[in-house]
C-alpha cells in the first residue's frame, strides 16, 4: 500500500505524481495519491485537496516522532515513509514491504450485479484494526494557472476523493456489501480497501477495484 501526499502548488511534486502514476500500473501494489491544503496559501487552491488527507499525513508524523509534515511524502503500509520523488528509496522500501507481506490479511472483492462484496480474511494477533473505504478517480489532468507549477498541465492518478470507515476488523472473517452505484457516485471509478491498525498504524491488508462507469 502506497500513500503519496502531494500538492498542485508544490514545484517538487510533479516527479513524485509521474512516479505515482506508474505504480498505479502494477498489479502488486496498491497505490493512491492524498492531496493536501496547507500549500493552498502560496498562489494555487490545489482541486483535490481535502483536509482529512493533511490530518492523516500529521497522524502518520506524529507516529513517526516528527512534528512537521511534507511533500512529496510517501508513506508504504502505514510505517514506511520515503521522499516521493526519490525512486531509488522507494524502490528498496517496496522490496522490503514485499519480504513481509506475508503476514498481511487477505482482501478482495466479489462482484454481483449492483453489489459489491469486501472480504476481509486471514490469521493475525494484530488485535482490532479499522476497515476503510477509499473512493478515487484513476486518472484527472488540471492545468495549473497560478503558483509554482504555474502554466504546467499535470496528470494524476488514483486521486482519493473520500475516506470512509466501513467497519472494525477484530480477527475474524469479515464480509461487507457496498452497492455499485455508491462506489461510482461524484463519477469516481475506482475503490481501495485497507485494513489498518487503529490510529493510523501499521496496513495489514488492501486491495482495489476499477469501477466501470
Amino acid at each position: 500500500m502506497v500513500e503519496l501526499f502531494t500538492s498542485q502548488g508544490c514545484n517538487s511534486c510533479p516527479p513524485a505524481d509521474a512516479l505515482l502514476g506508474r505504480l498505479a500500473a502494477r498489479d502488486d501494489v496498491v497505490a493512491l495519491g492524498l492531496h493536501v491544503d496547507y500549500w493552498d496559501y502560496i498562489g494555487w487552491k490545489d482541486t483535490f485537496a481535502r483536509p482529512e488527507h493533511g490530518e492523516r499525513q500529521r497522524a502518520y508524523a506524529r507516529a513517526n516522532g516528527r512534528r512537521t509534515v511534507y511533500t512529496p511524502e510517501i508513506v508504504i503500509d502505514g510505517r514506511t515513509h520515503v521522499i516521493g520523488s526519490n525512486p531509488a528509496a522507494l524502490r528498496r522500501a517496496l522490496e522490503q514491504a514485499h519480504r513481509s507481506a506475508g503476514d498481511n490479511l487477505d482482501v478482495g472483492f466479489e462482484h454481483d450485479g449492483d453489489y459489491v462484496t469486501v472480504k476481509v480474511s486471514g490469521a493475525s494477533d494484530a488485535g482490532r484494526a479499522a476497515v476503510l473505504l477509499f473512493r478515487y478517480d484513476r486518472r484527472n489532468t488540471v492545468k495549473i494557472a497560478r503558483g509554482e507549477n504555474a502554466g504546467k498541465t499535470l496528470t494524476y492518478h488514483n486521486v482519493v476523493r473520500e475516506i470512509r470507515r466501513l467497519d472494525t476488523w477484530n480477527g475474524e472473517d469479515l464480509s461487507i456489501m457496498l452497492p455499485v452505484g455508491n462506489l461510482k457516485t461524484g463519477g469516481r471509478d475506482g475503490c481501495a480497501v485497507i485494513v489498518q491498525h487503529e490510529g493510523n498504524g501499521s496496513i495489514i491488508g488492501a486491495a482495489r477495484l476499477a469501477l466501470a462507469l
